[in-house]
């Protein structure tokens, strides 16, 4: 209980920062498109072809990675992922960060405690991220061993939810 209070606290600190605007009848695609801190991720979604997918009924859960996550990236990664040519690749680097279903904060830490310390979830690119508990935050942990932290949660739209992530998770490739 200790950890969704923690979690709750962390997303009404860090929720204005992903968008005042954000609403539950607003789609998961047009919360983000009204996020300063997610502008990087919506030209992705958009160069990918995956507006119409993330706009659809759902539900999903996204892990959303903020600019910073993507500035993380090594540089050219983001360039080179937006060309054309390489659609393939930015759609399975998107899908990766979606579960199928609505998983909010409550279900993630409840997941967490039933599976003895994390729980796996499969993207719906077909990989397998870990989310686990390290102290008070929820980690999630990429095919490569990769870290990334979970920032806000919560963010209801009409079709899932969404939670910030700080780093960029990515499949095994």
């Amino acid at each position: 209980m200790k950890s969704i209070k923690v979690l709750a606290v962390v997303a009404l600190t860090t929720l204005a920062s992903f968008t005042s605007q954000a609403q539950s009848s607003k789609t998961i695609v047009e919360n983000a498109i009204g996020s300063k801190d997610h502008t990087t991720l919506v030209a992705a979604v958009k160069a990918a072809d995956l507006v119409d997918v993330l706009s659809s009924k759902g539900p999903f859960t996204v892990f959303a990675p903020t600019n910073e996550a993507f500035a993380k990236l090594p540089k050219g990664t983001v360039e080179t992922l937006l060309k054309s040519e390489n659609k393939a690749k930015l759609q399975a680097v998107l899908t990766y960060h979606v579960v199928a279903g609505n998983l909010d904060s409550k279900a993630v830490v409840e997941a967490i405690k039933k599976g003895n310390g994390s729980v796996t979830l499969t993207t719906v690119q077909g990989g397998k991220i870990v989310a686990s508990l390290s102290g008070k935050n929820v980690i999630l942990t990429d095919e490569n061993g990769n870290k990334s932290t979970i920032t806000a949660v919560d963010i209801t739209s009409s079709n899932g939810v969404i939670h910030v992530i700080d780093t960029v998770v990515l499949p095994k490739s």
